[in-house]
């Protein structure tokens, strides 16, 4: 044996003495084992708990419901299945109208409320125009009601009589919801842009990157992932607000669901409208949550570090 060296205790190799590193040779103790055990066993009991509560509070909701003087109209008029089955085939055409209106929008919102934010948070002297016009649309534009939005731009557009000036009713509608989502989603955007710490440009900047270079590779990427959730939370709304385009006319599933229901005098149209909005939305709230949450683990490790 070299003299200074000490022997190996005589013990099996594991893959985790191979890694080498600190968190895979950590063994947690008896003492931690067992309060590990317990979080989880807790964490099960609140499940259960939360879940009981919620039924016993659904459960008491319905035969409050029920037991009411006029369950049984609302039943027949809102909860009639023979008239949702009649209907849902329309419905389902127009909510398609609805996605597509939602899908187009939300591309245009994006572009431009990026190209807003742009022009808002740079310093160029000689873009002070611009600032001034950005400025004054988001001030005005997050200003007006989206459903007078769409009256304006619905009825008010046609009537200029300009060569070129769309006349079908739901590209006026999405205009209108551009013009109204824009303004919001560029201050979302402004402020990503400004949650940006001014020495991720320096650090760029010192590595060599030009300013287009930074923004691109370093300001946008970390001011996207910082508005990841609230813009989701704009877009849950646009997609409701594509209902708002029933006014003028276009037969999506809101105008769809009216016409159904004005012509059978009864309202169960209208619930099925509102469970095709629902199986959307939802999906995209808890997708919403989700970034969220993982936005907040993210700060958490970076402030523990």
């Amino acid at each position: 044996m070299d003299i200074g060296k000490t022997a190996a205790p005589d013990r099996p190799a594991t893959p985790s003495d191979a890694s080498g590193t600190p968190d895979a040779l950590y063994r947690p103790s008896d003492h931690e084992r067992e309060r590990q055990r317990y979080r989880r066993s807790r964490k099960r009991r609140h499940t259960w708990v939360s879940l009981l509560c919620t039924l016993l509070g659904l459960a008491a909701v319905g035969a409050a419901a029920v037991a009411s003087p006029g369950w049984e109209r609302v039943d027949s008029l809102f909860f009639d299945g023979a008239e949702l089955r009649s209907a849902f085939p329309d419905l389902l055409r127009g909510f398609w109208l609805n996605i597509q209106m939602f899908l187009v929008a939300e591309v245009l919102i994006l572009v431009l409320g990026l190209l807003i934010a742009l022009v808002r948070v740079t310093r160029a002297p000689g873009l002070q125009p611009l600032r001034l016009a950005a400025t004054v649309y988001v001030d005005v534009f997050r200003g007006v009601p989206t459903l007078l939005l769409v009256f304006l731009v619905g009825f008010g557009l046609p009537a200029l009589q300009l060569r070129g000036t769309p006349s079908e009713p739901w590209v006026l509608g999405v205009i209108a919801l551009v013009l109204s989502y824009t303004a919001y989603v560029a201050e979302v955007f402004r402020a990503g842009l400004d949650s940006v710490h001014p020495a991720q440009r320096n650090a760029a900047r010192a590595l060599g990157l030009n300013e287009r270079q930074t923004l691109r590779h370093v300001v946008l990427p970390q001011a996207v992932r910082n508005v990841l959730p609230p813009l989701l939370n704009d877009f849950i709304a646009l997609q409701k607000d594509t209902a708002l385009v029933a006014v003028l006319g276009p037969l999506e599933a809101l105008r769809a669901a009216q016409i159904k229901a004005d012509y059978d005098f009864n309202y169960t149209p209208y619930l099925g409208a509102a469970l095709l909005f629902i199986a959307v939305t939802i999906p995209l709230t808890r997708l919403a949550d989700r970034l969220q949450r993982r936005a907040v683990r993210r700060t958490r490790a970076g402030a523990g570090r």
